[in-house]
């Protein structure tokens, strides 16, 4: 049985995550780890953060499975997944809607949006810096945000809020609206590029920015998904990449 390694998004860890149901979906045709990115349910938070620590952490989980395994990633945690694809045995790569900002399909991320965040997390401040994420970092409506924070899952974003300047750094400048560079000429193994067809045109845009510069690249697009991508119309896809 070949073995998959999966990265979460922003704020996502085992047991409230969409790779959880997606890992289920696999299981036939996988042994599947999935993990706690560092700072979120029972992982540690050893500081100071650095984004190649990150790569460490999920080196870590593939030596574990076995010394190689295929990574997928989702949201932010594609992005880890390809910067931990430079260094990490992979022979193939999949990436689901990285939020790449890469024109002005959408307000770019403010230069200053990391350190008022950290400010907000430095006084205590969480519901602030769930609330900038939601709307300065994802582009959500205030009204939207608004709504979300008298429903009970606010309380669990707000305990995970001190790892949103993780998820950050990790993306680095790439959500300042300009074309995506061209950062990744060593990830030459095959990998799929994944967007939902009801995902915002700026997602998409990004996604398919990202094919583009990717040496060995190939970009798909799930019908009727949106960034809460359904594990039932992911799986199948990977299965058929990854197996191929």
């Amino acid at each position: 049985m070949t073995t998959t390694t999966s990265a979460d998004g922003a704020m996502c860890y085992r047991g409230s995550s969409p790779n959880d149901a997606l890992a289920k979906e696999l299981a036939a045709r996988f042994t599947v780890y999935t993990y706690d990115r560092r700072g979120r349910g029972e992982s540690t938070d050893t500081g100071p953060y650095a984004v190649g620590r990150e790569v460490e952490d999920l080196a870590a989980v593939v030596k574990e499975a076995g010394g190689e395994a295929f990574l997928f990633g989702i949201s932010s945690g594609a992005v880890l997944a390809l910067e931990a694809a430079r260094s990490v045995p992979a022979p193939k790569l999949a990436l689901y809607e990285p939020p790449f900002v890469v024109d002005g399909s959408r307000p770019r991320v403010p230069a200053d949006y990391a350190t008022r965040l950290a400010s907000a997390l430095q006084e205590g401040k969480r519901g602030t810096a769930v609330k900038m994420f939601m709307t300065e970092g994802v582009g959500l409506s205030g009204v939207t945000v608004a709504l979300m924070r008298i429903m009970p899952f606010w309380a669990k974003l707000k305990r995970v809020a001190h790892t949103i300047p993780y998820d950050t750094a990790v993306l680095g400048d790439r959500q300042s609206g300009k074309p995506l560079p061209a950062a990744w000429p060593e990830v030459r193994v095959p990998t799929a590029v994944i967007d939902g067809g009801r995902s915002p045109e700026w997602m998409r845009n990004g996604v398919a920015s990202l094919a583009k510069v990717l040496p060995s690249a190939e970009y798909r697009t799930l019908p009727g998904q949106t960034h809460i991508v359904k594990a039932a119309a992911l799986a199948p896809v990977l299965t058929e990449f990854f197996l191929s």
